[in-house]
């Protein structure tokens, strides 16, 4: 089951976090993964080396999502060198916390250039090589916020809610090619910027969500690890919630 043999992955945002479980968990699979980050380098080559240890292998891929023209170079580059490219997990993602009242559009600007128009284009440079193939599979990784809102997180669930109706109109486009387009929606996860959250905030997110505890990145990178696979090839234009049953 989810075997990733032969395929050649490209993960954003996988320095740390959820993107750093995903690029473990699809190179475990056995899947070839380019580690995308943005600055970070040294906590790349951190997720590389879990790549590794896990039996798996891939390399180091820098730049900024948000630079449409660079990231799509990029994604080129790769393609011919790996003669394609199967998969495509778009989790590279920025938040800024603000009241609507206190909203600037500077901000909005830049949270829809990573996780709008970052996505976007990174999923028009990857369907080149994949429909060439007739295989492909796209994941964008939005949050529970985009369903259920959250206060001070305006802008960013505006963002988040976009991931489902970009992935289910490429799931239309590109169906008949044989690649398919989704969305993993997270729930409260163990990450840094859940790190930062009080006792109390902590304590109310786990009695807000049924399974009684907060989300483990790896929760995330099995539901991905899914999707990717040929097993999920009938699995297109969905939003897949992972977050313990927790619901508006």
């Amino acid at each position: 089951m989810f075997d990733l043999k032969g395929r050649t992955a490209l993960v954003t945002g996988a320095s740390r976090g959820i993107g750093r479980a995903i690029a473990v968990t699809l190179a475990r699979q056995g899947a070839w993964v380019a580690v995308n980050y943005a600055t970070n380098a040294a906590a790349a080559e951190e997720t590389l080396a879990a790549m590794r240890a896990a039996g798996g292998d891939g390399e180091l891929l820098g730049f900024d999502v948000s630079d449409v023209n660079v990231a799509a170079a990029a994604v080129e580059e790769l393609s011919k060198r790996r003669g394609g490219l199967g998969i495509l997990v778009a989790n590279a993602g920025i938040n800024v916390d603000a009241l609507l009242l206190r909203a600037q559009p500077e901000d909005f600007d830049r949270l829809l250039a990573t996780n709008v128009k970052g996505t976007l284009f990174l999923a028009k440079a990857a369907v080149r090589p994949m429909m060439k193939a007739r295989f492909g599979r796209i994941v964008a990784i939005s949050s529970v916020v985009a369903d259920m809102g959250n206060a001070g997180q305006t802008m960013y669930a505006a963002t988040k809610a976009s991931l489902g109706g970009m992935m289910r109109s490429i799931a239309r486009e590109y169906g008949a090619r044989g690649i398919t387009a989704n969305v993993v929606a997270p729930g409260f996860v163990e990450t840094d910027m859940t790190a930062s959250l009080g006792d109390e905030a902590r304590k109310k997110l786990v009695e807000m969500t049924p399974a009684g505890r907060m989300g483990r990145p790896e929760d995330v990178a099995a539901a991905v690890a899914y999707l990717v696979s040929d097993e999920a090839s009938w699995v297109t234009g969905q939003v897949l919630g992972v977050n313990g049953g927790l619901r508006t």
